[in-house]
């Protein structure tokens, strides 16, 4: 009983995550670096004594993620032509949500198909290269949630529900490393010691199995994901001594997933521990505060730093007024206890 109240806990937590990483680190999209100070004001007076304001909304990191969720719902498992339908009509019915103009592409090809391929549109971007941005990943929390159970299975359908919209191989591996980094928090003890390097170098084994050039693409290097994690250790080792320029530089903060998704591993672990000019006790908002301090592509790498940290440490560290200032925070709660019932009964 008290590990099932942990666990819907968890999937509360990750979606959670995610929602506000998208809804807080939206306002600071585009920016180069984002001063900890704004930061910690802004945070403060959301965090603190409750007042009515403009609502948070969400992008669509959010939006694409609540239309995998109700495939899963609905499906009892990822099906592609409904996850693209799901997609384009989410994408027609609220165009305003922040997509990038590729991925208004596919959906205008789906739709215009009558999504005969969910996943032709997609594979024939960028003279058939496909995209290799963040977007699969931005969303993946659904699948670590469904599939944790099966490490086999989690990272089958992250490359399914991914090649919906983004072909290219590291896109769809940047969502596989999400996902793992989902299951790996999910499954970890938010009580006991989280030992950073080792939570790397479990990624690092996995991707080490999905990154080979078995497709015979011929790439210059073919292990892009891994030399990322190294980099990851490497930053962690330094802990304060590595400046947000270093991070930003070595990591990276774009919406390409290869320069995206290890950055988002990276601010999860780091924020474990103190961080100068953070000053919060709790790790899951000291989280949050310091994806969005890097700048760039802040609401999806907070989104995705989000995932991880809610999947660890439960949504009991996520502090209402902030949830109380996101759009739909009740929502993404009560689809994440759909998610968990499901859960148990497959």
């Amino acid at each position: 009983m008290k590990m099932d109240i942990l666990m819907a806990s968890k999937y509360r937590g990750c979606l959670l995550g995610a929602l506000l990483g998208d809804c807080l680190g939206a306002p600071y999209e585009g920016e180069s670096l984002v001063s900890k100070v704004v930061l910690q004001q802004y945070f403060d007076k959301l965090g603190g004594p409750y007042f009515k304001a403009p609502v948070k909304m969400y992008t669509d990191d959010t939006a694409m993620t609540k239309c995998l969720l109700n495939n899963i719902l609905s499906n009892r498992g990822v099906e592609p032509r409904d996850l693209a339908k799901r997609f384009t009509v989410e994408y027609f019915n609220e165009p305003r949500r922040g997509y990038g103009q590729n991925v208004i592409d596919v959906f205008h090809k789906l739709r215009a198909e009558k999504f005969e391929d969910p996943f032709g549109p997609a594979r024939a971007q960028f003279n058939g290269g496909g995209s290799y941005g963040n977007g699969g990943a931005m969303r993946i929390a659904p699948i670590a949630l469904f599939y944790y159970k099966s490490l086999s299975d989690v990272i089958e359908n992250a490359k399914v529900s991914t090649k919906v919209t983004h072909t290219n191989k590291k896109g769809v591996d940047g969502a596989v490393l999400q996902a793992v980094a989902i299951c790996q928090s999910l499954q970890s003890n938010p009580e006991g010691k989280l030992n950073p390097q080792e939570f790397s170098d479990k990624l690092f084994n996995v991707m080490a199995s999905v990154e080979k050039d078995e497709e015979g693409l011929g790439l210059d290097d073919p292990t892009p994901y891994q030399a990322q994690l190294r980099v990851v250790k490497d930053l962690l080792e330094k802990g304060d001594a590595a400046s947000d320029e270093e991070v930003q530089m070595k990591l990276g903060t774009s919406v390409a997933a290869l320069y995206s998704v290890p950055t988002a591993i990276f601010c999860f672990l780091r924020a474990r521990t103190n961080i100068p000019e953070i000053e919060t006790d709790n790790p899951f908002r000291r989280t949050l505060q310091y994806a969005i301090s890097l700048g760039g592509d802040t609401d999806t790498i907070a989104s995705m730093a989000g995932a991880i940290a809610g999947a660890f440490y439960g949504d009991s560290f996520i502090p209402e007024n902030l949830k109380k200032h996101c759009e739909s925070s009740q929502e993404i709660s009560d689809l994440a206890d759909s998610l968990y019932d499901l859960t148990k009964k497959a």
